[in-house]
């Protein structure tokens, strides 16, 4: 059960870091061929300008926080940890949704973890965690 916990924190730092990457094309503090700057979400259908990129990177930037804070909460057995990791699921699904070309494979993992959440307290029982 011990090595599944730190392969499910893994996972979740791993997530979160890749979310930096959305922080720095949509600032802009750099130049990403995955995630070309933009000024327009769903598909060009959304005109945010400059300032609403910003605030889209802001976003980006709370989740690969969040992911990583829940990650470390899993490990040290924060009772918060799946409250955290909820919300922060949940703002990654929308920032992935609003960015679907370029970050569908996000959202699949989001869906992923989302049902994990589901099924985690009874694997943990299963398991004797």
């Amino acid at each position: 059960m011990r090595l599944l916990l730190y392969l499910v924190a893994l996972g979740l730092a791993i997530h979160g870091l890749i979310h930096l990457m959305g922080f720095v094309a949509y600032w802009p503090l750099g130049k990403l061929a995955e995630l070309p700057y933009k000024t327009t979400l769903l598909e060009g259908r959304w005109a945010v300008g400059h300032t609403g990129m910003r605030l889209f990177s802001l976003l980006w930037l709370a989740a690969a926080a969040g992911f990583v804070l829940a990650a470390l909460g899993l490990l040290l057995s924060w009772d918060g940890w799946q409250a955290l990791l909820l919300a922060t699921t949940l703002l990654s699904l929308l920032v992935t949704v609003l960015d679907w070309a370029a970050a569908y494979r996000g959202a699949m993992i989001d869906v992923t973890i989302l049902a994990a959440l589901v099924i985690w307290p009874r694997l943990a029982a299963w398991f004797g965690g």
